[in-house]
């Protein structure tokens, strides 16, 4: 599964040095796939090819927000999401959008940084 940031967030921007992944983002900030990995393209869904610094829209306008599709949850990392360990009000929480075992965690982590 993935982490996920919600509306109670404060802004107070302590989760997004913490990501090994660099899967958090400002509110309002483009993020892009190569952001502290090793994507240089990425396949989307249905075969478009997006380059890893070309910016992505904004998942929120309005706070701290973790884009799902590099999250790991620090899996290979870490003992436990760091984000959620950092933060202050507590609103780094499991995203149940997003299910994944430990198995494809670690994979996700593979890819993202290319140590397949």
């Amino acid at each position: 599964m993935s982490i996920m940031i919600t509306d109670e967030c404060i802004n107070c921007g302590a989760c997004e040095p913490e990501c090994p992944n660099n899967a958090i983002y400002e509110g309002g900030a483009q993020w892009r796939w190569a952001d502290g990995t090793a994507l240089k393209e990425v396949e989307m869904d249905g075969g478009t090819v997006v380059s890893g610094v070309a910016p992505q829209t904004p998942i929120s306008d309005e706070y701290y927000y973790i884009v799902s599709d590099k999250c790991t949850e620090c899996v290979g990392f870490h003992e436990e999401p760091q984000c959620a360990a950092v933060c202050p009000v507590d609103c780094c929480v499991d995203d149940p959008d997003y299910r994944e075992t430990e198995d494809a965690l670690l994979k996700k982590k593979e890819w993202l940084h290319a140590e397949a």
